[in-house]
């Protein structure tokens, strides 16, 4: 109960030292204040871009495997895995018998991987287009990834197998192609072929950015149709569907059994192909998230640490000028532990104000943030508040000991003589 009553002192006594000193403790807040504002605006943006980008992964499939020669994220390919055995379209059919697997497509794709865009101009009448990428995939694709047409329907079986004329625009190609009308019915000429267009995909989504999205400038094929235009494309990207997140791992298992039996692989040979799920492009991204956040915080800490420093030389200066009080507080009966608690708490009041305002700071450039780059979707996370709110009460009580202890350590007649 003393110590409470102790605590309560301590802490008017410092408000009403803070109030006397308006300048100096804004002042000396104003450092603390924008190394906090700093860490909450930094975590805000990166927050809201991996929002972003778990959205983004999302549509791509979930419950989805991707099997491929080897895996394309976070490194560049080695000598042996462009040198592998490629998949075959028949290896991926053959997991369709697999249980727990709902759906397996197999995708091509012609463009320029060194740019993202396409190598192919497409026409339709007097209007053209260039750079589109031209994909072919099965009807399957339905069922492993979110399709959304605008207009039109999807390929019938039967149309892939005969290797029909028929395509699906992206969303900016048919617009582009066709301004004033319907696609749908039109025919477009590629590669020397005219295509009977049978459907419009809408708008694909984008992590980050506005604007155009170089994935809207698609052309999609039936994947036999595909092979009639560019037969030798035959880098094959497997999209496994399957039943349960719970049967990952398992259906992981049975899909590579499957695969090193069809490839004749042996008990001591390595896989020549590679498994991953779009948790892949997850993985990549936090890792380059967590390095930009480390560094920004870092320099963040820069800012928080000069603000400490200008806490303890304020302190100081505040012990100097009441070195008569202190003694007399000392006369009358306070303790070590009463003049140092006093001090300290003073310290970490100025900090916590500091703390609270740099949040609040923080908190309306977020908001600005957030709606003047609609793209980022800025949102602030409760997280790194209370570590913030944290952090910026343990600057008061580092930077504020030395200056209490100093106070505390006064001698009482010599402070009373302090002129």
């Amino acid at each position: 109960m003393l110590a409470i009553t102790q605590t309560r002192e301590a802490v008017k006594l410092a408000l009403d030292t803070l109030r006397k000193n308006k300048l100096r403790s804004g002042l000396t807040i104003l450092g603390i204040l924008i190394g906090i504002a700093t860490v909450i605006l930094i975590s805000s943006a990166i927050n809201g871009l991996n929002s972003n980008i778990a959205r983004w992964v999302n549509t791509l499939g979930t419950n989805d495997l991707w099997i491929f020669q080897y895996e394309p994220f976070g490194h560049r390919p080695t000598t042996e895995e462009l040198n592998r055995k490629k998949v075959t379209l028949e290896e991926g059919l053959a997991l369709r018998s697999l249980p727990h697997v709902v759906a397996v497509d197999a995708e091509l794709q012609y463009q320029n991987f060194q740019t993202g865009l396409g190598s192919v101009s497409m026409k339709a009448g007097t209007h053209k287009i260039e750079n589109t990428i031209l994909t072919g995939v099965t009807t399957e694709v339905t069922k492993v990834q979110q399709v959304n047409l605008t207009a039109g329907r999807m390929w019938t079986e039967s149309e892939e197998q005969r290797r029909a004329n028929v395509v699906i625009l992206g969303h900016d190609s048919a617009e582009d192609l066709f301004p004033d009308e319907s696609p749908i019915g039109k025919d477009v000429e590629c590669e020397g072929d005219v295509f009977t267009v049978i459907g419009v995909l809408d708008l694909q989504p984008q992590p980050f950015g506005s604007g155009r999205n170089t994935a809207d400038n698609q052309a999609f094929f039936p994947l036999e149709t595909f092979h009639k235009i560019h037969p030798e494309i035959t880098d094959y990207w497997i999209v496994v569907k399957y039943d349960d997140p719970a049967n990952k791992e398992l259906v992981t298992e049975e899909v590579r059994e499957r695969l090193r039996v069809l490839r004749g692989l042996r008990t001591s040979q390595d896989d020549n192909f590679a498994i991953f799920s779009p948790d892949a492009l997850m993985r990549l991204w936090n890792s380059i998230t967590a390095g930009l956040f480390l560094f920004m915080v870092s320099v963040s800490c820069v800012g928080l640490i000069v603000g400490g420093v200008g806490v303890m030389n304020i302190m100081l200066v505040s012990v100097t000028e009441r070195t008569r009080e202190i003694g007399v507080r000392k006369a009358i009966g306070a303790t070590r532990s009463n003049i140092l608690l006093q001090f300290t708490l003073e310290a970490v009041t100025l900090c916590m104000v500091g703390g609270l305002l740099g949040i609040v700071t923080g908190a309306l450039f977020t908001l600005i943030l957030h709606y003047a780059v609609s793209f980022l979707h800025a949102a602030l996370s409760p997280l790194w508040v209370v570590v913030a709110f944290a952090v910026s009460c343990c600057i008061g009580l580092v930077f504020g000991i030395y200056p209490a202890w100093k106070a505390a350590s006064m001698d009482p007649i010599e402070a009373l003589r302090y002129e």
